[in-house]
Protein backbone atom coordinates (compact mmCIF):
# COMPACT_ATOMS: atom_id res chain seq x y z
CA UNK A 1 0.00 0.00 0.00
CA UNK A 2 2.23 2.57 0.86
CA UNK A 3 4.61 1.62 -2.13
CA UNK A 4 1.67 2.56 -4.36
CA UNK A 5 1.30 5.65 -2.16
CA UNK A 6 4.79 6.28 -2.76
CA UNK A 7 4.56 5.70 -6.43
CA UNK A 8 1.18 8.19 -6.89
CA UNK A 9 3.58 10.92 -4.84
CA UNK A 10 6.31 10.71 -7.52
CA UNK A 11 3.97 10.47 -10.21
CA UNK A 12 2.23 13.86 -8.71
CA UNK A 13 5.95 15.83 -8.32
CA UNK A 14 6.16 14.51 -11.99
CA UNK A 15 3.03 16.06 -13.05
CA UNK A 16 3.91 19.45 -11.02
CA UNK A 17 7.44 19.37 -12.98
CA UNK A 18 5.68 18.99 -15.70
CA UNK A 19 2.58 21.31 -15.56
CA UNK A 20 5.23 23.72 -14.98
CA UNK A 21 7.54 23.31 -17.93
CA UNK A 22 4.83 23.61 -19.75
CA UNK A 23 4.17 26.84 -17.82
CA UNK A 24 7.29 27.54 -18.71
CA UNK A 25 7.20 26.87 -22.45
CA UNK A 26 4.05 28.86 -22.53
CA UNK A 27 5.51 32.10 -21.27
CA UNK A 28 8.42 31.15 -23.55
CA UNK A 29 6.30 31.10 -26.47
CA UNK A 30 4.44 34.23 -25.77
CA UNK A 31 7.62 36.45 -26.23
CA UNK A 32 10.55 34.16 -26.88
CA UNK A 33 13.52 37.08 -27.37
CA UNK A 34 11.03 40.32 -25.97
CA UNK A 35 13.34 42.06 -23.54
CA UNK A 36 9.89 41.80 -20.80
CA UNK A 37 10.60 38.00 -20.86
CA UNK A 38 13.88 38.65 -20.17
CA UNK A 39 13.68 41.37 -17.58
CA UNK A 40 10.34 40.35 -16.34
CA UNK A 41 9.18 36.92 -16.02
CA UNK A 42 11.40 35.01 -13.56
CA UNK A 43 10.82 31.48 -12.71
CA UNK A 44 14.17 29.74 -12.47
CA UNK A 45 16.27 28.48 -9.79
CA UNK A 46 18.69 31.24 -10.71
CA UNK A 47 15.81 33.98 -10.00
CA UNK A 48 15.08 32.03 -6.96
CA UNK A 49 18.35 32.51 -5.99
CA UNK A 50 19.07 36.01 -6.88
CA UNK A 51 15.58 36.62 -4.85
CA UNK A 52 16.49 34.26 -1.81
CA UNK A 53 20.29 36.38 -1.44
CA UNK A 54 18.52 39.89 -2.89
CA UNK A 55 16.14 39.68 0.33
CA UNK A 56 18.25 38.55 3.13
CA UNK A 57 20.12 41.64 2.80
CA UNK A 58 19.49 44.90 2.58
CA UNK A 59 20.02 47.62 5.33
CA UNK A 60 21.08 45.15 7.88
CA UNK A 61 24.00 45.73 6.25
CA UNK A 62 24.19 48.94 7.64
CA UNK A 63 23.62 47.38 11.54
CA UNK A 64 25.44 44.53 11.70
CA UNK A 65 28.47 46.71 12.59
CA UNK A 66 26.05 48.47 15.57
CA UNK A 67 25.59 44.41 16.26
CA UNK A 68 29.06 43.79 16.36
CA UNK A 69 30.10 46.80 18.64
CA UNK A 70 27.55 45.44 21.54
CA UNK A 71 28.73 41.51 21.12
CA UNK A 72 32.50 41.62 20.08
CA UNK A 73 34.02 40.65 17.23
CA UNK A 74 33.80 37.04 18.06
CA UNK A 75 30.58 36.49 19.21
CA UNK A 76 29.56 38.66 15.84
CA UNK A 77 30.94 36.40 13.75
CA UNK A 78 30.35 32.76 15.23
CA UNK A 79 26.28 33.93 15.92
CA UNK A 80 26.22 34.56 12.34
CA UNK A 81 27.35 31.33 10.48
CA UNK A 82 25.04 29.75 13.33
CA UNK A 83 21.99 31.95 12.19
CA UNK A 84 23.09 31.42 8.95
CA UNK A 85 23.06 27.77 8.92
CA UNK A 86 19.77 27.45 11.14
CA UNK A 87 17.76 29.98 9.44
CA UNK A 88 18.80 27.77 6.06
CA UNK A 89 17.57 24.90 8.14
CA UNK A 90 14.20 26.22 8.30
CA UNK A 91 14.19 27.51 5.01
CA UNK A 92 14.59 23.78 3.82
CA UNK A 93 11.84 22.66 6.06
CA UNK A 94 9.38 25.41 4.77
CA UNK A 95 10.15 23.92 0.87
CA UNK A 96 9.51 20.39 2.24
CA UNK A 97 6.01 21.60 3.71
CA UNK A 98 5.03 23.52 0.77
CA UNK A 99 5.72 20.67 -1.76
CA UNK A 100 4.10 18.24 0.44
CA UNK A 101 0.99 20.56 0.83
CA UNK A 102 0.82 21.57 -2.84
CA UNK A 103 1.04 17.78 -4.09
CA UNK A 104 -2.21 16.67 -1.49
CA UNK A 105 -4.43 19.72 -3.48
CA UNK A 106 -3.63 18.59 -6.87
CA UNK A 107 -3.88 14.93 -6.09
CA UNK A 108 -7.62 16.58 -5.41
CA UNK A 109 -7.72 17.59 -8.72
CA UNK A 110 -7.07 21.60 -7.29
CA UNK A 111 -5.70 24.34 -9.43
CA UNK A 112 -2.90 27.12 -8.52
CA UNK A 113 -3.08 29.18 -11.98
CA UNK A 114 -3.69 32.24 -11.05
CA UNK A 115 -3.62 31.41 -7.32
CA UNK A 116 -0.56 32.13 -5.21
CA UNK A 117 0.25 29.98 -2.67
CA UNK A 118 0.93 31.08 0.88
CA UNK A 119 2.64 30.28 4.05
CA UNK A 120 -0.92 29.96 5.93
CA UNK A 121 -2.47 28.02 3.50
CA UNK A 122 0.21 25.40 3.77
CA UNK A 123 -0.31 25.44 7.92
CA UNK A 124 -4.34 25.04 7.11
CA UNK A 125 -4.06 22.23 4.44
CA UNK A 126 -1.82 20.54 6.52
CA UNK A 127 -2.56 21.07 10.21
CA UNK A 128 -5.90 23.24 10.21
CA UNK A 129 -7.65 26.30 11.10
CA UNK A 130 -5.97 27.39 14.38
CA UNK A 131 -2.36 26.74 12.41
CA UNK A 132 -3.39 29.25 9.44
CA UNK A 133 -4.64 31.37 11.88
CA UNK A 134 -1.03 31.51 13.73
CA UNK A 135 1.04 31.44 11.14
CA UNK A 136 -1.23 34.08 8.98
CA UNK A 137 -0.75 36.74 12.29
CA UNK A 138 2.90 35.96 12.97
CA UNK A 139 3.48 36.99 9.20
CA UNK A 140 1.64 39.44 8.23
CA UNK A 141 2.79 41.31 11.47
CA UNK A 142 6.72 40.43 10.90
CA UNK A 143 6.36 41.57 7.42
CA UNK A 144 4.34 44.89 7.76
CA UNK A 145 7.17 45.58 10.37
CA UNK A 146 9.64 44.84 7.88
CA UNK A 147 8.30 47.22 5.54
CA UNK A 148 8.22 49.25 8.47
CA UNK A 149 11.80 49.14 8.76
CA UNK A 150 12.95 49.52 5.02
CA UNK A 151 11.34 52.69 5.40
CA UNK A 152 13.03 54.25 7.94
CA UNK A 153 15.99 52.71 6.55
CA UNK A 154 15.25 54.72 3.18
CA UNK A 155 14.98 57.84 5.42
CA UNK A 156 18.17 57.31 7.67
CA UNK A 157 20.31 57.05 4.27
CA UNK A 158 19.18 59.75 2.43
CA UNK A 159 19.54 62.09 5.28
CA UNK A 160 23.46 61.23 4.63
CA UNK A 161 23.42 62.93 1.46
CA UNK A 162 20.95 65.52 1.79
CA UNK A 163 20.09 66.66 5.50
CA UNK A 164 18.04 70.25 4.49
CA UNK A 165 15.25 67.95 5.04
CA UNK A 166 14.48 65.87 8.79
CA UNK A 167 14.60 62.36 8.47
CA UNK A 168 10.54 62.51 9.31
CA UNK A 169 9.93 64.34 6.11
CA UNK A 170 12.00 61.81 4.47
CA UNK A 171 9.88 59.34 5.82
CA UNK A 172 6.32 60.92 3.67
CA UNK A 173 8.78 61.50 0.73
CA UNK A 174 9.99 57.63 0.46
CA UNK A 175 6.54 56.19 1.62
CA UNK A 176 4.90 57.63 -1.67
CA UNK A 177 7.66 56.13 -3.54
CA UNK A 178 7.10 52.86 -2.08
CA UNK A 179 3.44 52.76 -2.32
CA UNK A 180 4.27 52.56 -6.37
CA UNK A 181 4.71 48.68 -5.63
CA UNK A 182 1.28 48.08 -5.70
CA UNK A 183 1.52 47.63 -9.79
CA UNK A 184 4.05 44.59 -9.53
CA UNK A 185 2.07 42.11 -9.41
CA UNK A 186 3.54 38.73 -8.33
CA UNK A 187 7.44 37.12 -7.20
CA UNK A 188 7.26 36.55 -10.89
CA UNK A 189 8.40 39.75 -11.63
CA UNK A 190 10.92 40.72 -9.63
CA UNK A 191 13.81 38.93 -12.04
CA UNK A 192 15.43 42.14 -13.01
CA UNK A 193 15.07 43.57 -9.62
CA UNK A 194 16.15 40.94 -7.27
CA UNK A 195 19.44 41.38 -9.98
CA UNK A 196 20.05 44.78 -9.22
CA UNK A 197 19.58 44.49 -5.34
CA UNK A 198 22.28 41.65 -5.42
CA UNK A 199 24.51 43.65 -7.10
CA UNK A 200 23.62 47.00 -5.13
CA UNK A 201 24.35 45.17 -1.99
CA UNK A 202 27.57 43.78 -3.02
CA UNK A 203 29.06 47.04 -4.21
CA UNK A 204 27.29 48.62 -0.61
CA UNK A 205 29.43 45.74 1.51
CA UNK A 206 32.50 45.99 -0.26
CA UNK A 207 32.67 49.69 -0.52
CA UNK A 208 32.09 49.39 3.86
CA UNK A 209 34.89 46.61 3.99
CA UNK A 210 37.49 48.99 1.35
CA UNK A 211 36.41 52.51 3.58
CA UNK A 212 36.84 51.59 6.59
CA UNK A 213 40.18 50.03 6.04
CA UNK A 214 41.55 52.91 3.79
CA UNK A 215 39.90 55.13 7.23
CA UNK A 216 42.04 53.50 9.67
CA UNK A 217 40.77 52.72 13.32
CA UNK A 218 39.77 56.27 14.77
CA UNK A 219 42.45 57.98 17.63
CA UNK A 220 41.77 56.09 20.79
CA UNK A 221 39.68 52.92 19.03
CA UNK A 222 38.31 50.87 21.58
CA UNK A 223 36.86 47.54 21.58
CA UNK A 224 34.88 46.63 24.95
CA UNK A 225 32.18 44.99 23.59
CA UNK A 226 30.28 42.91 25.43
CA UNK A 227 30.05 44.92 28.15
CA UNK A 228 26.10 44.62 28.96
CA UNK A 229 23.99 41.77 28.92
CA UNK A 230 21.20 43.58 27.21
CA UNK A 231 23.79 44.95 24.31
CA UNK A 232 25.06 41.05 23.91
CA UNK A 233 21.66 39.93 23.33
CA UNK A 234 19.91 43.03 21.44
CA UNK A 235 22.79 42.29 18.73
CA UNK A 236 21.98 38.42 18.88
CA UNK A 237 18.37 38.96 17.83
CA UNK A 238 19.43 40.98 15.30
CA UNK A 239 21.59 38.46 13.86
CA UNK A 240 18.87 35.84 13.90
CA UNK A 241 16.77 39.03 12.07
CA UNK A 242 19.35 39.16 9.56
CA UNK A 243 19.08 35.33 8.23
CA UNK A 244 15.26 35.18 8.98
CA UNK A 245 14.17 36.83 5.90
CA UNK A 246 12.31 33.96 4.54
CA UNK A 247 8.91 34.83 5.20
CA UNK A 248 8.65 35.29 1.49
CA UNK A 249 9.83 31.64 0.85
CA UNK A 250 6.52 30.05 -0.29
CA UNK A 251 6.09 33.02 -2.44
CA UNK A 252 9.09 32.72 -3.98
CA UNK A 253 9.44 28.97 -4.38
CA UNK A 254 5.70 29.04 -5.68
CA UNK A 255 6.75 31.71 -8.69
CA UNK A 256 9.53 29.08 -9.40
CA UNK A 257 8.88 26.89 -12.60
CA UNK A 258 10.24 23.69 -10.84
CA UNK A 259 9.60 24.54 -7.10
CA UNK A 260 11.35 20.69 -5.77
CA UNK A 261 14.73 21.92 -6.84
CA UNK A 262 14.38 24.98 -4.15
CA UNK A 263 15.41 22.71 -1.25
CA UNK A 264 19.09 24.02 -0.78
CA UNK A 265 19.00 27.48 -2.46
CA UNK A 266 18.18 29.65 0.70
CA UNK A 267 21.22 27.36 1.64
CA UNK A 268 23.47 29.06 -1.54
CA UNK A 269 22.19 32.07 -0.52
CA UNK A 270 22.61 32.35 3.05
CA UNK A 271 26.98 31.10 1.84
CA UNK A 272 26.86 34.41 -0.65
CA UNK A 273 25.45 37.03 1.87
CA UNK A 274 28.22 35.40 4.21
CA UNK A 275 30.49 37.33 1.82
CA UNK A 276 29.07 40.29 2.37
CA UNK A 277 28.22 40.52 5.94
CA UNK A 278 31.44 39.65 7.52
CA UNK A 279 33.62 41.26 5.76
CA UNK A 280 32.10 44.56 5.87
CA UNK A 281 30.87 44.09 9.67
CA UNK A 282 34.10 43.35 10.65
CA UNK A 283 36.24 46.30 8.92
CA UNK A 284 33.70 48.87 10.27
CA UNK A 285 34.08 47.69 14.14
CA UNK A 286 37.51 47.16 13.52
CA UNK A 287 37.95 50.58 12.45
CA UNK A 288 35.22 52.52 14.46
CA UNK A 289 34.71 50.35 17.84
CA UNK A 290 32.53 51.59 20.45
CA UNK A 291 31.66 54.42 18.26
CA UNK A 292 29.06 52.75 16.84
CA UNK A 293 27.18 51.97 19.82
CA UNK A 294 25.69 55.41 19.31
CA UNK A 295 25.72 55.22 15.73
CA UNK A 296 23.48 52.42 14.80
CA UNK A 297 23.73 52.93 10.90
CA UNK A 298 27.33 52.63 9.45
CA UNK A 299 27.33 55.51 6.92
CA UNK A 300 27.12 57.85 9.83
CA UNK A 301 30.39 57.46 10.70
CA UNK A 302 32.24 57.20 7.34
CA UNK A 303 33.64 60.63 5.40
CA UNK A 304 31.19 61.83 2.89
CA UNK A 305 32.80 60.72 -0.67
CA UNK A 306 31.46 59.82 -4.22
CA UNK A 307 31.58 56.71 -3.50
CA UNK A 308 29.93 56.48 -0.18
CA UNK A 309 26.84 58.80 -1.73
CA UNK A 310 26.87 56.29 -4.32
CA UNK A 311 26.39 53.10 -1.86
CA UNK A 312 23.77 55.40 -0.06
CA UNK A 313 21.56 55.77 -3.43
CA UNK A 314 21.96 52.26 -4.49
CA UNK A 315 21.10 50.93 -1.05
CA UNK A 316 17.90 53.28 -1.08
CA UNK A 317 16.62 51.64 -4.40
CA UNK A 318 17.42 48.17 -2.97
CA UNK A 319 15.04 49.08 -0.11
CA UNK A 320 12.41 50.41 -2.27
CA UNK A 321 13.14 46.82 -3.78
CA UNK A 322 13.08 45.05 -0.33
CA UNK A 323 10.16 47.15 0.37
CA UNK A 324 8.09 45.58 -2.51
CA UNK A 325 9.48 42.11 -1.21
CA UNK A 326 8.17 42.05 2.04
CA UNK A 327 4.96 43.87 0.91
CA UNK A 328 3.99 41.88 -2.23
CA UNK A 329 2.77 38.73 0.84
CA UNK A 330 0.79 41.37 2.24
CA UNK A 331 -0.80 42.58 -0.83
CA UNK A 332 -2.18 38.95 -1.66
CA UNK A 333 -3.32 38.44 1.92
CA UNK A 334 -5.37 41.56 1.56
CA UNK A 335 -6.30 40.71 -1.99
CA UNK A 336 -7.69 37.55 -0.91
CA UNK A 337 -9.73 39.21 2.09
CA UNK A 338 -11.39 41.57 -0.17
CA UNK A 339 -12.25 39.16 -3.18
CA UNK A 340 -10.01 40.92 -5.71
CA UNK A 341 -7.19 37.78 -5.66
CA UNK A 342 -7.95 36.35 -8.97
CA UNK A 343 -8.78 39.76 -11.13
CA UNK A 344 -6.60 39.26 -14.17
CA UNK A 345 -6.60 43.71 -13.45
CA UNK A 346 -3.43 45.08 -12.74
CA UNK A 347 -5.24 48.23 -12.00
CA UNK A 348 -8.30 46.77 -10.33
CA UNK A 349 -5.16 45.13 -7.52
CA UNK A 350 -3.02 48.30 -7.55
CA UNK A 351 -6.51 49.61 -6.00
CA UNK A 352 -7.65 47.49 -3.92
CA UNK A 353 -3.41 47.33 -2.68
CA UNK A 354 -3.14 50.59 -1.43
CA UNK A 355 -4.90 50.47 1.84
CA UNK A 356 -1.92 48.31 2.82
CA UNK A 357 0.52 50.94 2.49
CA UNK A 358 -1.07 53.06 4.87
CA UNK A 359 -0.25 51.73 8.25
CA UNK A 360 3.41 51.10 7.45
CA UNK A 361 3.86 54.63 6.87
CA UNK A 362 2.33 55.33 9.75
CA UNK A 363 4.54 53.02 12.57
CA UNK A 364 7.93 54.19 10.08
CA UNK A 365 6.88 57.32 11.32
CA UNK A 366 6.10 56.64 15.07
CA UNK A 367 9.13 54.73 15.70
CA UNK A 368 12.14 56.33 13.64
CA UNK A 369 14.77 53.95 15.68
CA UNK A 370 17.05 52.53 13.34
CA UNK A 371 19.10 49.55 14.60
CA UNK A 372 17.07 48.89 17.66
CA UNK A 373 13.84 48.10 16.26
CA UNK A 374 15.57 45.82 14.01
CA UNK A 375 16.14 43.52 17.23
CA UNK A 376 12.92 44.49 18.45
CA UNK A 377 11.25 42.82 15.25
CA UNK A 378 13.76 40.29 15.03
CA UNK A 379 13.05 38.70 19.06
CA UNK A 380 9.31 39.00 19.00
CA UNK A 381 8.17 38.33 15.58
CA UNK A 382 11.34 36.41 13.17
CA UNK A 383 11.83 34.11 16.11
CA UNK A 384 8.23 32.47 15.63
CA UNK A 385 7.66 33.48 12.23
CA UNK A 386 10.72 32.04 10.75
CA UNK A 387 12.11 29.80 13.24
CA UNK A 388 9.88 28.33 15.59
CA UNK A 389 6.18 27.84 13.79
CA UNK A 390 8.03 26.30 10.53
CA UNK A 391 10.26 23.95 12.60
CA UNK A 392 6.87 23.04 14.45
CA UNK A 393 4.77 22.43 11.62
CA UNK A 394 7.16 19.90 10.30
CA UNK A 395 7.18 18.11 13.49
CA UNK A 396 3.26 17.39 13.50
CA UNK A 397 2.90 17.10 10.04
CA UNK A 398 5.19 14.26 9.99
CA UNK A 399 4.42 12.88 14.02
CA UNK A 400 2.77 9.54 12.44
CA UNK A 401 4.40 6.50 10.94
CA UNK A 402 1.84 7.08 7.80
CA UNK A 403 2.53 10.43 6.93
CA UNK A 404 6.64 9.54 7.41
CA UNK A 405 5.94 6.40 5.06
CA UNK A 406 3.93 8.61 2.54
CA UNK A 407 5.72 11.60 3.04
CA UNK A 408 6.53 13.29 -0.78
CA UNK A 409 10.00 14.41 0.81
CA UNK A 410 12.47 11.94 2.75
CA UNK A 411 15.03 13.20 4.94
CA UNK A 412 17.95 15.24 3.72
CA UNK A 413 21.02 13.29 2.86
CA UNK A 414 22.97 14.74 5.50
CA UNK A 415 19.89 13.91 8.05
CA UNK A 416 19.02 10.63 6.47
CA UNK A 417 16.66 9.22 9.67
CA UNK A 418 13.77 10.96 10.93
CA UNK A 419 15.11 10.84 14.34
CA UNK A 420 17.73 12.86 13.14
CA UNK A 421 15.15 14.72 11.53
CA UNK A 422 13.20 15.37 15.08
CA UNK A 423 16.47 15.76 17.15
CA UNK A 424 17.65 18.69 15.16
CA UNK A 425 14.16 20.21 15.35
CA UNK A 426 14.03 19.76 18.93
CA UNK A 427 17.39 21.74 19.34
CA UNK A 428 16.30 25.02 17.32
CA UNK A 429 13.05 24.82 18.94
CA UNK A 430 14.26 25.38 22.00
CA UNK A 431 17.27 27.11 21.48
CA UNK A 432 15.51 30.24 19.23
CA UNK A 433 12.69 30.37 22.30
CA UNK A 434 15.37 30.59 24.88
CA UNK A 435 17.80 32.76 23.55
CA UNK A 436 16.26 34.58 20.41
CA UNK A 437 12.68 35.00 22.49
CA UNK A 438 12.94 34.61 25.93
CA UNK A 439 16.52 36.61 26.72
CA UNK A 440 16.80 38.45 23.07
CA UNK A 441 13.13 39.61 23.72
CA UNK A 442 13.85 41.08 26.93
CA UNK A 443 17.11 42.64 25.73
CA UNK A 444 15.81 44.40 22.51
CA UNK A 445 12.26 45.37 24.98
CA UNK A 446 14.74 46.58 27.32
CA UNK A 447 16.51 48.45 24.60
CA UNK A 448 13.65 49.55 22.86
CA UNK A 449 12.17 51.60 25.74
CA UNK A 450 15.23 53.31 25.93
CA UNK A 451 14.96 54.82 22.71
CA UNK A 452 12.04 55.75 23.22
CA UNK A 453 11.91 57.48 26.17
CA UNK A 454 15.51 59.12 25.03
CA UNK A 455 14.59 60.63 21.52
CA UNK A 456 10.17 60.21 21.98
CA UNK A 457 7.81 58.81 19.52
CA UNK A 458 7.51 60.76 16.33
CA UNK A 459 11.05 61.46 16.67
CA UNK A 460 11.69 64.24 14.31
CA UNK A 461 15.38 63.17 13.64
CA UNK A 462 16.66 59.92 15.00
CA UNK A 463 20.31 60.17 15.60
CA UNK A 464 20.92 63.14 14.10
CA UNK A 465 23.83 65.28 14.34
CA UNK A 466 23.19 68.51 16.43
CA UNK A 467 21.91 72.21 14.64
CA UNK A 468 25.56 73.32 15.04
CA UNK A 469 27.20 70.82 12.99
CA UNK A 470 30.57 70.00 11.90
CA UNK A 471 31.65 70.37 8.65
CA UNK A 472 30.25 67.64 5.99
CA UNK A 473 33.26 65.73 5.84
CA UNK A 474 34.04 64.91 9.39
CA UNK A 475 32.34 62.56 11.38
CA UNK A 476 28.70 62.58 12.47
Amino acid sequence: MSEQKQAESAAMVNQIESEEGRGEEREGDESKYSVKSLLWHGGSVYDAWFSCASNQVAQVLLTLPYSFSQMGMLSGLLLQVFYGLVGSWTAYLISVLYIEYRSRREREGASFKNHVIQWFEVLDGLLGPYWKGIGLAFNCTFLLFGTVIQLIACASNIYYINDRLDKRTWTYIFGACCATTVFIPSFHNYRIWSFLGLGMTTYTAWYLTIAAFVHGQVQGVTHSGPTKIVLYFTGATNILYTFGGHAVTVEIMHAMWKPQKFKYIYLLATLYVFTLTIPSASAVYWAFGDQLLTHANAFSLLPRSGFRDTAVILMLIHQFITFGFACTPLYFVWEKAVGVHDTKSIFVRAVARLPVVIPIWFFAIIFPFFGPINSAVGALLVSFTVYIIPVLAHMLTYRTAAARQNAVEKPPFFLPSWTAVYAMNVFVVVWVFVVGFGIGGWASMVNFIKQVSTFGLFAKCYQCRPPASQPQGGHH
